[in-house]
């Protein structure tokens, strides 16, 4: 019981500080609101986390983890990889009504915690060798990521997901369809 109850707690510590990073990045929360958030006293939030540095590398790399595993099940369905972005990075915007925590941190990543900027660096190397394991040049990869980070953060900050899904439709009509790879095709 003990050990779930800890790694229960931890999980709902680092949900509170995905959803506040979300809105507000590195500086958009502290310690005892999070506490506040998940109903425990700072000093259990410290027990699990003794550093915020610690606390939001943690949440990073595990939104990196997350991310990765939804990418290869979409394309598991969908041989398109374009697609299967564009929707995945649409998901995060749209239903959840929030930014990607590392859309967020990266737009300061100068001024993270070289831990935190190291876990947000490896999320968009992450995001861009998965595209090119794909198919896409390495030009293109990044193209689609700057193409997709820069209309959640226009779309989020005029409130209309609109501009998310003109940008990323134009990005798509003007892209020649990306070959599926042959290793998913026998699946």
């Amino acid at each position: 019981m003990g050990a779930d109850l800890m790694s229960d707690v931890a999980a709902a510590i680092m949900d509170a500080a995905e959803r506040r990073m979300r809105r507000g990045g590195f500086n958009g929360f502290s310690f005892r609101e999070i506490a506040a958030d998940v109903g425990v006293k700072s000093s259990s939030v410290h027990y699990h986390f003794p550093t915020k540095e610690g606390l939001a590398a943690a949440v990073i790399k595990r939104y990196t983890s997350e991310t990765a595993d939804l990418i290869e099940r979409e394309l598991d369905k969908e041989s398109n990889p374009i697609k299967v972005w564009v929707k995945a990075f649409r998901g995060t915007l749209h239903s959840q009504d929030r930014m990607c925590p590392c859309t967020v941190l990266g737009a300061s990543s100068q001024d993270l915690p070289p831990d935190v900027a190291a876990e947000v660096k490896r999320f968009f190397k992450m995001c861009h060798d998965k595209l090119v394991e794909e198919g896409l040049a390495p030009t293109e990869a990044a193209q689609l990521l700057s193409t997709i980070t820069g209309a959640m953060v226009v779309a989020n900050a005029v409130n209309d997901f609109t501009v998310y899904d003109n940008a990323t439709r134009v990005f798509l009509k003007n892209r020649k369809p990306v070959p599926a790879k042959m290793d998913r095709l026998a699946k």
